[in-house]
């Protein structure tokens, strides 16, 4: 018998806005410790906000890849979903504070939400599209792998260009 994946993505979900919230606290609140860096948000740019949602995605699809193993779409689907998400933090971001100037921080949090929960659909659609292929599994997951180095890498050697620079300090990274 089939898994069905719905519970699962429901669960990926709710993981991925509960972790991402705390995540956006959590360097604060363990005293700007490094070892935590990597993982959350150092500022309030742009680029750690998609940090902050990456790492749960792809956290959970590790463990979810344990339960669904025989799905050969499995890291294509997760590839392009992560990204879905990871693109709409920063297109809803710009276009919004492009047309108002400065979005209030109840928007920057419903971004979040927002891009979370349309990576996680798109997802559960791909999943029940029986016709999706993945041709490039290796390279989805060589992606994802590459994703996480630039992650941890740009935060301890933030490039000087917008999306990395904190609207509230105007500096970048640590």
């Amino acid at each position: 018998m089939k898994k069905k994946i719905g519970p699962y993505q429901l669960l990926g979900f709710s993981v991925t806005a509960l972790s991402g919230t705390l995540l956006h606290f959590l360097y604060g609140w363990l005293g700007k410790a490094l070892w935590v860096a990597p993982f959350s948000a150092v500022n309030e740019s742009t680029w750690e906000h998609m940090k902050i949602l990456f790492w749960p995605m792809f956290i959970f699809a590790i463990v979810e890849s344990l339960f669904f193993r025989e799905r050969e779409d499995f890291w294509c689907v997760k590839l392009k979903g992560i990204l879905l998400g990871l693109t709409l933090i920063p297109v809803l971001f710009y276009t919004y504070n492009g047309a108002v100037a400065k979005s209030p921080d109840w928007l920057n949090i419903a971004i979040f939400f927002i891009s979370a929960a349309a990576a996680y659909i798109y997802e559960t659609r791909q999943f029940n599209n029986e016709t999706t292929v993945c041709r490039y599994k290796k390279l989805s997951i060589f992606i994802l792998i590459l994703f996480a180095f630039l992650f941890v890498l740009f935060t301890f050697r933030t490039p000087e260009i917008g999306i990395f620079r904190d609207p509230l300090t105007g500096s970048y990274g640590l």
